[in-house]
């Protein structure tokens, strides 16, 4: 039973939970919606590992938010016990359910830093109570996911930020200035790469893992959420979910959403209406290929030229750029622990080429250069002024959910940037070229890739978060 049903059974009154007291917000004065400014948000982490643990840190950093709740499926873990330290008094949850139920009047906002394949329940069950919500990228798992969330962004009206936290500075007012500007305009083609080791490279798979015991610390139910029954297997946990198309995205929803995310918005890209995989190596219908190129073509948008996008990955399959290229450009602001896996010579980037310049650019906040470098220098007495941020990307929700400023990556915004990556996964994961039709948003030549967009039933008693 969710939280809203318990509530409405039980009159909406003070209810007493196994010795919690749960108090309706509109007895306590107030209202759902956005907090005072006066008043600190009320925040409940879900997924408290790793990056779940990152997050934690950065929003409680801003001073403006009290932890109220931690939810992790494996609360005895070693990278979740740090978190658990910092907070040692807050209350903790194993099931997102059960925190609802429990504590569901008691935030403002929740954070879901969990794999790919839980954001999608966490996020509308939040959003249907009112929650304002901050969830790691991308933003769902499959196509459909993300097209509901938008949409209940919406209905709902709460503020979401999803967590490509570049979005928020240098590289996202940069490209905005230099659009409005005209400096970048008339772009065809753009190449973006991420050639640094994996976790599923190397690895031969024919079949799911093999059944392992299940640690006591884990619920391992709750940590499958919605996705089909699978034996527990350490294989799936702790990152490696990533190498799975069961559980993730693969690179392409990892580092997507930082490398092509201001050309999305500002170049105004929407949807795709073919993606051919011009290159696989390792293809397997379990774990994403060993090295791939992606080719997206955008049509035509209003008086924006056709752009041609082509995402590389793997080792070895590195893009071919301009004789002028020189050194790539590197990020200062990727988080751990992925930073000191970044090899320095193949720092993940992009080349955008426009009618009459190219630029070279990095991850995150990482800020766009004219190349070559002559041609910059040419340039540099005309570049527009670009405005400092007034928020980085943690501050920029906590501030939304406020209501006095707008999240960056709002769904609405980062919505369609996930599902352009969605639909590379599954040409990735059918191996052909698919053709997708951009109003009817289906895939036409294609009837198993266009059943992905979708994705297996949820399992029984997950059905009701995809009707909210």
């Amino acid at each position: 039973m969710i939280r809203r049903d318990f509530l409405k059974k039980s009159g909406g009154a003070f209810t007493v939970f196994s010795g919690l007291s749960i108090i309706p917000s509109f007895l306590l004065g107030k209202k759902l919606g956005h907090v005072p400014p006066s008043e600190k948000i009320n925040m409940a982490c879900i997924g408290i590992g790793n990056r779940g643990a990152d997050i934690i840190k950065k929003l409680h950093g801003t001073g403006l938010v009290n932890i109220v709740a931690l939810c992790d499926t494996d609360m005895g873990a070693p990278h979740t016990l740090p978190i658990i330290k910092i907070f040692p008094d807050v209350p903790q949850f194993q099931d997102f359910r059960v925190l609802f139920d429990k504590m569901g009047n008691q935030f403002d906002a929740i954070t879901a830093g969990v794999p790919d394949f839980s954001h999608f329940p966490i996020s509308m069950l939040a959003m249907s109570e009112g929650k304002h919500v901050y969830v790691e990228k991308p933003m769902a798992h499959t196509f459909q996911e993300v097209e509901l969330m938008i949409r209940a962004e919406k209905k709902y009206k709460v503020a979401c930020q999803m967590g490509n936290q570049g979005h928020s500075d240098e590289n996202y007012f940069q490209f905005k200035a230099w659009t409005e500007a005209g400096i970048i305009k008339d772009v065809t083609r753009i190449t973006a790469f991420m050639n640094n080791g994996r976790r599923w490279h190397g690895m031969k798979v024919s079949d799911f893992l093999a059944e392992q015991p299940v640690p006591e610390s884990l619920d391992w139910d709750a940590w499958l959420a919605a996705s089909s029954f699978k034996p527990y297997n350490k294989g799936y946990t702790n990152g490696d979910w990533r190498s799975w198309f069961e559980f993730g995205n693969g690179a392409l929803g990892d580092w997507g959403a930082h490398l092509i995310d201001t050309a999305h918005e500002f170049l105004k890209l929407g949807l795709p209406n073919e993606v051919n995989p011009s290159f696989m190596q390792g293809h397997s219908p379990f774990i994403f290929p060993q090295e791939s190129t992606l080719v997206f073509k955008f049509p035509k948008r209003n008086n924006l030229p056709a752009l041609e996008l082509s995402w590389y990955e793997g080792f070895n399959n590195q893009p071919t750029h301009p004789d002028y290229y020189g050194e790539p450009v590197r990020a200062k602001d990727i988080p751990p622990p992925t930073a000191g896996n970044v090899n320095t010579k193949r720092y993940p980037g992009k080349v955008i080429y426009g009618k009459d310049l190219v630029f070279k650019g990095g991850s995150h906040s990482a800020p766009l250069i004219i190349i070559p470098e002559d041609k910059a220098k040419d340039m540099a007495s005309v570049l527009p002024e670009v405005p400092m941020s007034p928020s980085n990307h943690f501050l920029n929700f906590v501030r939304s959910c406020k209501g006095e400023e707008t999240c960056r990556s709002s769904f609405k915004i980062a919505g369609p940037l996930c599902q352009v990556m969605a639909l590379g996964v599954v040409a990735q994961r059918v191996n052909a070229r698919i053709e997708f039709d951009i109003n009817k948003k289906v895939i036409t030549n294609h009837a198993l890739a266009n059943q992905l967009l979708t994705g297996p039933p949820p399992r029984k008693d997950w059905e009701q978060y995809y009707k909210l």
